[in-house]
């Protein structure tokens, strides 16, 4: 193989494609020349013990590598699982300052006791260079800060060193308070092999000094901006809060309120990292929202300013802004399809930011549809595991996607966007779309999945459906329904029933878009019974408990018999209580009653969990997902919770949060939900209360209904 040019001092790290010839993804490599057809001959180098030295030499495509600085060659060498160096790749505005650190500027680092502040004292040569091709690695050596803003260490003692990877937060200079000096560290003799002391830190007396002298002139003008002081905060807002320790600590606003035994408003935030003495969502025995451990601090809502990292304001200082979109996070589809997440590791792979399926140009709606649809429930699963069809290399795609999901916890932006693209329709690469059209599209038109749902009208012939639309009139119901009761007046209201059990059961609420919504709070129910929507099935009942013959609709929301469920009554039941001088109006309706089925057998029971929940606020589609049996395990998933940069040049940044408070109320009776003021209730189980759209339930004992017969 002929290579034509020679390039020196390029290095690189593989982020997608198959090992070949040396080089697998995650592995670091220096360009020694480039072939003609556009692969790079390089040096690999593999991390750990014999990073100094390459071990062999390889080929690789260029748009398999993403291109490194020295430095960051050197820094991603200490780091010595692959996966972590990719995920840090991810995060380019912590890896870009990570890059710039200079000595004494402080920052959070992972340690065994949590996330701990520290002072970046030495960059550290680690590994021998015995010959010119050697490449040693970097690493920090910090000193631990304690909450009284002293250094930790007492007496002369070796540094504790940490990898790039080890850092989860940069605290801006300008961020550290006015007065605030640190003692020079005393470092005492380490006993490290082949680990060296750099003299210098670089970038030292650049960026961060000038931020530091220009402090003094821009803390006056900065208290009294109008860009922070008089900023409206919100649930949602980053805000930065100066600790009594005089600690910067960064975070979101999580709750807004009065707490129990105060008269202002205080805010709940959730702090990008632990802190020691904080909690994980709850003030005093209140819960107000739910974080990790050592999170949650809770504050008077004046102490909050907006973060100040990504604001800009009209003195010289300088706002980190993105210089690039994150690469794609690399991945490699095996033949064998990624079963849902288990339960021992969904949190680990799930919860936190970049997390999820990454949001683009308002795509919220399939965002939330297809992590609703598939990050821990089979039900749909079989759309994705037919054979791959060159005819329909949307669902090559969509499988793609989903593996990724489960696999990495992760998708980037870029996968859902060639998604988009082969819908079908232009407008879906755009455009702000509900979360029905998507589904209808999916599975109608790209997937040719037979309907969901077979619906029967008034003993009509069947008709086919992939979504439940509620349809009714709002004084037929309380002010505050559960979604079992809207599903029963609705189909008796219609004289609709399913012709068969459904496997996945999606129950649209009667609410259009952000403009309109019939109730202002739903509560969800957590098993629906069917039993008695089902055409042509045997029914109890609603007495007696023997087989029902009789079926009443306006009996539904007599109090005296169980308000807001359907009643089907035995012939002699049904006679006793149309006798009542109240019901003689009624019609009751004759239900078809299987021949076989004895009057006094026990009737079986159709039940449907539900695993879903998308929600809608302001345009914007949210979902919650429940990831086990446990009545806690759900989880928040946002594709735009945040954002990296501006509108032209940034990136969004998918979150998802551990919400097992919305399985405190869930577990209550449907008496104690009914008297809750949702006003009162944690943030994200005010949310779903309040803009639910979408309820997903799945039959866990039937899987998906066949491929659609007309497709060839």
């Amino acid at each position: 193989m002929e290579a034509d040019t020679v390039v020196k001092e390029k290095f690189f790290i593989v982020i997608r494609g198959k090992s070949k010839k040396g080089f697998c993804r995650g592995c670091i490599g220096r360009v020694e020349a480039e072939t003609q057809r556009g692969e790079l001959m390089g040096l690999l180098y593999c991390g750990g013990s014999s990073a100094g030295s390459p071990k062999k030499g390889g080929i690789v495509r260029r748009e398999d590598t993403y291109p490194l600085t020295r430095h960051q060659a050197q820094l991603l060498l200490f780091v010595s699982s692959t996966s972590r160096r990719l995920e840090l790749l991810c995060n380019p505005q912590l890896f870009t300052a990570i890059c710039e650190l200079s000595q004494d500027d402080l920052v959070v680092v992972k340690h065994k006791k949590g996330h701990l502040p520290a002072l970046v004292k030495n960059l550290m040569q680690i590994g021998r260079k015995e010959n010119k091709d050697d490449l040693h690695m970097l690493g920090f050596e910090v000193e631990f800060v304690d909450s009284d803003r002293n250094l930790s260490s007492k007496k002369p003692a070796p540094l504790p060193l940490f990898s790039a990877a080890d850092v989860v937060q940069v605290v801006p200079s300008y961020s550290v308070p006015l007065g605030l000096h640190w003692r020079d560290g005393q470092c005492g003799g380490l006993n490290r092999k082949a680990v060296t002391r750099i003299n210098s830190m670089p970038n030292i007396g650049s960026r961060g000094r000038q931020v530091r002298e220009n402090h003094t002139e821009q803390s006056v003008t900065q208290s009294q901006s109008p860009s922070t002081s008089h900023v409206p905060l919100e649930v949602g807002s980053m805000v930065e809060v100066v600790s009594n320790s005089g600690i910067t600590v960064y975070g979101v606003i999580r709750w807004l309120g009065v707490l129990g035994g105060k008269t202002d408003e205080w805010a709940g935030i959730e702090l990008d990292y632990e802190v020691n003495g904080c909690s994980d969502g709850k003030y005093g025995s209140q819960r107000y929202f739910t974080c990790k451990g050592n999170r949650a601090l809770f504050v008077p809502v004046t102490k909050c300013s907006p973060d100040s990292r990504f604001v800009s304001s009209s003195t010289e200082r300088e706002t980190p802004k993105p210089t690039e979109t994150p690469p794609d996070l690399p991945f490699e589809d095996s033949e064998e399809d990624a079963p849902p997440i288990p339960e021992s590791e969904a949190l680990s792979l799930l919860v936190g930011k970049m997390k999820g399926i990454q949001g683009h140009v308002n795509s919220c709606y399939l965002d939330a549809t297809l992590f609703s649809l598939f990050s821990s429930s089979v039900t749909l699963d079989n759309i994705c595991q037919k054979p791959a069809d060159t005819k329909q290399p949307i669902t090559c795609t969509l499988r793609k996607i989903i593996n990724r999901l489960r696999r990495q916890g992760i998708v980037p932006a870029e996968s859902v966007m060639n998604f988009r693209k082969q819908l079908g329709c232009d407008t879906f690469r755009t455009e702000e779309k509900d979360p029905e059209e998507f589904i209808t599209v999916l599975f109608q038109k790209v997937l040719c999945v037979e309907p969901l749902l077979k619906l029967r009208s008034r003993g009509e012939t069947s008709q086919g459906a992939y979504t439940f639309q509620i349809f009714l009139e709002k004084e037929q119901m309380a002010q505050m329904p559960t979604v079992q009761q809207l599903l029963d007046k609705s189909c008796l209201s219609c004289d609709l029933k399913f012709e068969e059990m459904p496997s996945c059961l999606i129950v649209q609420m009667p609410r259009f878009g952000n403009k309109y919504k019939m109730f202002s709070h739903i509560i969800p129910s957590t098993e629906l019974d069917i039993t008695d929507l089902l055409y042509n099935s045997p029914r109890e009942c609603f007495v007696c408990g023997h087989l029902a013959e009789h079926e009443c609709l306006q009996c539904l929301p007599d109090r005296k018999l169980q308000p807001g469920r359907i009643k089907q009554y035995c012939t002699t039941c049904n006679t006793q209580v149309h006798a009542h001088p109240s019901r003689q109006g009624h019609s009751p309706k004759a239900l078809a009653v299987p021949a076989e089925v004895p009057t006094d057998a026990p009737v079986p029971k159709h039940m449907m969990e539900l695993f879903a929940v998308l929600c809608i606020q302001t345009s914007h589609y949210v979902s919650f997902v429940k990831y086990s049996p446990d009545p806690h395990s759900w989880l928040f998933f946002d594709s735009m919770a945040d954002r990296c940069g501006d509108d032209q040049s940034g990136y969004n940044i998918p979150e998802i949060r551990a919400c097992p408070e919305l399985g405190d109320f869930l577990s209550q009776s449907e008496e104690e939900q009914a008297r809750a003021n949702p006003s009162h209730a944690p943030e994200l189980v005010r949310r779903l209360l309040c803009d639910s759209y979408m309820f997903l339930y799945q039959n866990p004992a039937t899987p998906l209904s066949k491929p659609n017969p007309q497709e060839p």
